[in-house]
């Protein structure tokens, strides 16, 4: 007998109601400022899973082991911004709800608003912990407020100064420097302090949000907005795997667009930082 051909990331094909974390996509790039495609990301890195293993000898620690759920992708209409996100903001809320823990695969980086949005009303001490290539703290870009390039100062809107905590930026308009230096708590470059605020968010609950473009497009072309200069995929592995030191309530991964990377390395990156951060969600 055939059975369903059931779309889920390697080894998370748990039921929700017995989930401890739910995986779900979120196919949006309606407001991508470069080179669109990211919405083909939650597919891909699904797809090119299976090219990796279950278990993990970083963390030797299995999928299997733990319970996952891959809802699949929510359904979002083109042409309207704000029902999108209120659309992934209840479905957010609907796992938060449950007790279990939100994983969104993107699609662009406006997307992390509304997941944090949700997280925001169950964790009024959330902090944000935000990888990326960009600092995203445009008030505007081409006169609209929702934007992936404004996703970070819509966020500061809601948790206000101190909460932010930026990783690796090495983009973005000086005001947008200058302001990060009264709001937020900005390294550039690098993932230097990052330790020091592991330590610092302890006991807290914290988003964890990754922006792919973080890596050296040397190592990760596959993005909409590719910037030189970046990390290695070493060092994003060493500091996702601290993440097991803290509350991280939701997260996710983001601005994968398989289209700009024929050979697939970039989604197999993505598909093999998933998995460890799957695994660290549990704690040590």
């Amino acid at each position: 007998m055939l059975n369903k051909n059931v779309h889920t990331f390697i080894g998370c094909d748990a039921d929700f109601q017995d989930a401890e974390i739910v995986l779900f996509g979120a196919p949006f790039d309606g407001t991508t400022s470069f080179r669109p495609g990211t919405r083909f990301g939650p597919s891909a890195i699904r797809n090119e899973s299976f090219g990796i293993e279950t278990y993990s000898p970083y963390q030797d620690k299995d999928l299997s082991e733990i319970r996952v759920c891959d809802a699949g992708d929510v359904d979002l209409p083109f042409g309207n911004t704000e029902k999108v996100l209120k659309i992934i903001e209840k479905t957010a809320d609907e796992i938060l709800s449950a007790r279990k823990i939100p994983v969104m695969l993107g699609g662009e980086h406006l997307i992390t608003l509304a997941s944090v949005s949700a997280a925001l009303k169950k964790y009024p001490d959330l902090h944000i912990i935000h990888f990326d290539a960009h600092t995203d703290l445009r008030d505007e870009y081409i006169g609209e407020r929702l934007s992936h390039s404004t996703v970070m100062r819509r966020i500061w809107e809601k948790v206000g100064d101190g909460r932010i905590y930026q990783f690796g930026i090495r983009s973005g308009e000086r005001h947008e420097f200058e302001f990060a230096k009264e709001h937020t708590v900005l390294h550039r470059f690098s993932l230097n302090g990052f330790d020091e605020a592991v330590e610092k968010l302890k006991g807290k609950p914290v988003y964890f949000s990754l922006d792919l473009d973080i890596l050296d497009p040397s190592i990760f072309c596959g993005t909409g907005t590719p910037e030189a200069g970046g990390i290695t995929f070493s060092e994003l592995l060493d500091a996702v795997l601290c993440l097991n030191k803290l509350d991280i309530v939701a997260c996710d991964i983001n601005e994968l667009s398989p289209v700009y990377d024929q050979s697939g390395v970039s989604t197999a990156a993505a598909c093999k930082i998933v998995r460890e951060i799957l695994l660290t969600l549990k704690g040590e």
